[in-house]
């Protein structure tokens, strides 16, 4: 929520994965903040070990309510994507259309194309699961979730993102679409996935980003032209659940 000035104001509410907290009591940093900021005192020192134990929680919580999971793609994009524009109703198409192809829908959980994708794939009666993120100016899980689940850190997210998905689809989005993306490359890259296939939806938005990886990433030798291939770009619906359905083989 913006303030006259320009700036944002602290929530009412925010949960910390079970932990709610309200008013005086919300926090002005995360959990992911306060394990990575090297400034302050050093009691972080006799802290850190018991954050692992957080850590492996938040795997646990993952891993037991995604392991029943049925075949999913995970579906990114802006969380600033405003409902009724072209881009929230492809999200919408994506997630009926996943859904009719067999498969479950994961995002992060969020507004916008986030919200699009599981709102299809809820009206299309298929499974709609949001991963989301603690933040700090958070606004909590979509309205279309059915399987919800909050996580603190990143990397965690990460891994569920990627271990609970056959494939990525990937909508016009900022930073952290694009963190996103270039975590599935590098690991498809580095064959620490195999057949994961990666779909940016999108040619208008995605066309520079690919003519810079071809004319000076490429072209200066910091990837191959090989790498081209670990992507696919489209503007059609269909096409993109083709590639999608034929590269895991379903």
């Amino acid at each position: 929520m913006a303030n006259p000035e320009g700036g944002r104001q602290k929530p009412e509410e925010k949960r910390l994965g079970p932990v709610l907290r309200r008013r005086d009591q919300v926090q002005a940093s995360t959990t992911d903040q306060r394990l990575l900021d090297t400034e302050g005192p050093s009691e972080w020192v006799h802290t850190d070990p018991w954050r692992v134990l957080r850590i492996q929680s938040e795997f646990i919580e993952g891993f037991g309510t995604l392991a029943e999971l049925p075949p999913a793609i995970s579906v990114f994009g802006s969380a600033r994507t405003p409902p009724g524009t072209p881009e929230y109703t492809a999200g919408e198409q994506l997630g009926r259309a996943l859904v009719k192809a067999g498969f479950a829908v994961i995002t992060g959980g969020g507004p916008g194309a986030m919200e699009a994708a599981n709102k299809g794939a809820r009206e299309a009666r298929g499974i709609s699961v949001g991963l989301g993120i603690e933040l700090p100016f958070e606004q909590g899980l979509n309205p279309h979730v059915d399987i919800g689940v909050n996580f603190r850190y990143f990397f965690v997210r990460k891994t569920m993102f990627v271990k609970y998905a056959q494939g990525f689809v990937v909508l016009p989005g900022g930073l952290g679409t694009l963190d996103e993306l270039f975590e599935a490359l590098t690991l498809v890259q580095t064959q620490k996935v195999t057949r994961f296939p990666i779909v940016l939806f999108g040619t208008d938005y995605w066309s520079g980003l690919v003519e810079w990886l071809r004319n000076t990433v490429i072209a200066q030798g910091k990837a191959s032209e090989h790498d081209l291939l670990l992507f696919h770009v489209t503007d059609d619906i269909e096409e993109a659940i083709s590639l999608v359905t034929k590269e895991v083989g379903k």
